[in-house]
């Protein structure tokens, strides 16, 4: 008897739009494969249109190293401690580490799950105490959702710390009428396979002048000093983006409000058809702020309520995942400092991350609402 395959769903699967292989063909043919060329700079520049506010942006391997030049940027250095989001991919944390430095971990607020005011200040009061000052803050636009913009960057412009923007998840997202990626000393972006657009892998550091762009390509060029032999003042790194990705990335582009607009589409469908569930909540937007609901993210009564939704879609062949594990429940960060109030770990515990693809069909969507229905009967 032959076994019926179910359709797989994937979290949050590559949605190519036509003209990638357009320009990784161009690419080809003009024998631009080497980690510059003609589409790196189209890429960077269809960025910069699309954040606006004056921001420029350095196309690079990786939304990691985008934090790592960022914080080396900001002269962040061995034995310094840089503030950093606890609810977010370790990613947003492991850099700090490169460089020598120390995370602090700062819990989050129940409005937007994002870094808490309250705690940040606290955090740093209580940092200055012990003689030491923070020499950066690591904020997060966790699933797409803006942090609490004015708050976060009132308390950084108090205290005189920068601020590295983590929009990793955040691409065309905004915050009072400006695009997330803007709002920071430095900005980042990632074009991982699962995110809104995606280059296969890459990412952007996004800063607020041609001179900082400048120092970030050269760092991320091996830091290659102007001479005709290869000469080395600084340390640098093998980071910039190819010209074949970057190519993806252009045509990834050409599409970004397409994308937007799906994902936030599926976010109404869960939303609708699972609002009779009393059990199941969803992350609303604040006033002012637009999410590109890059990922839908629900609540659950408990954690054995999101275990049964989880693993009821596992055996139908729909991929789901618990919401981030906070950085200070990480056995790798154990002995940092941490200021918490408990919100992430219940977010934790209670969150799942559905199915959120730009490519979702309605059938899929009613597929996976069965059986999250079913489940909690």
């Amino acid at each position: 008897m032959e076994t019926t395959v179910l359709k797989k769903i994937w979290l949050s699967p590559p949605h190519m739009g036509g003209n990638e292989e357009t320009y990784v063909k161009e690419a080809f043919e003009t024998n631009w494969i080497a980690p510059l060329g003609p589409n790196v700079q189209q890429f960077e520049k269809s960025i910069e249109d699309f954040i606006g506010n004056n921001v420029h942006a350095a196309c690079l391997s990786s939304g990691t190293a985008a934090i790592h030049l960022g914080l080396e940027l900001l002269g962040v250095g061995h034995g310094d401690e840089v503030i950093c989001q606890s609810f977010t991919f370790a990613a947003s944390a492991n850099p700090i580490t490169y460089l020598g430095a120390t995370p602090i971990f700062v819990d989050s607020e129940e409005e937007t799950w994002n870094i808490s005011p309250a705690l940040l200040k606290e955090a740093i009061e209580d940092r200055l105490a012990n003689g030491e000052k923070p020499k950066a803050i690591v904020a997060v636009h966790l699933y797409g959702m803006p942090y609490k913009v004015d708050e976060i960057h009132a308390i950084a412009k108090e205290y005189d710390i920068p601020v590295i923007e983590d929009s990793a998840e955040a691409l065309g997202s905004s915050y009072q009428g400006f695009n997330c990626g803007s709002f920071g000393d430095i900005g980042i972006l990632s074009f991982n396979g699962n995110k809104i657009i995606t280059t296969s892998g890459g990412g952007a550091l996004l800063c607020k002048d041609q001179k900082t762009k400048e120092k970030a390509v050269f760092l991320a060029t091996q830091a290659r000093d102007n001479a005709p032999h290869y000469e080395h003042s600084h340390i640098g790194y093998n980071y910039r983006m190819s010209n074949v990705l970057a190519g993806i990335g252009r045509g990834q582009m050409e599409v970004l409000g397409d994308r937007v607009a799906a994902r936030r589409k599926n976010y109404e469908y869960y939303r609708e058809h699972l609002s009779d569930q009393s059990k199941i909540t969803f992350l609303e937007e604040p006033k002012g702020s637009i999410s590109n609901r890059w990922l839908t993210c629900i609540l659950t009564p408990s954690f054995e309520d999101r275990e049964g939704i989880r693993i009821a879609l596992e055996h139908e062949n729909i991929e789901s995942r618990p919401l981030w594990k906070p950085m200070h429940l990480q056995p790798v960060f154990k002995n940092n400092n941490s200021y918490v109030n408990g919100v992430s770990e219940d977010l934790f515990n209670r969150g799942l991350c559905l199915p959120s693809g730009s490519s979702l069909e309605t059938t899929d969507l009613e597929r996976i609402c069965g059986i999250i229905k079913s489940e909690l009967k």
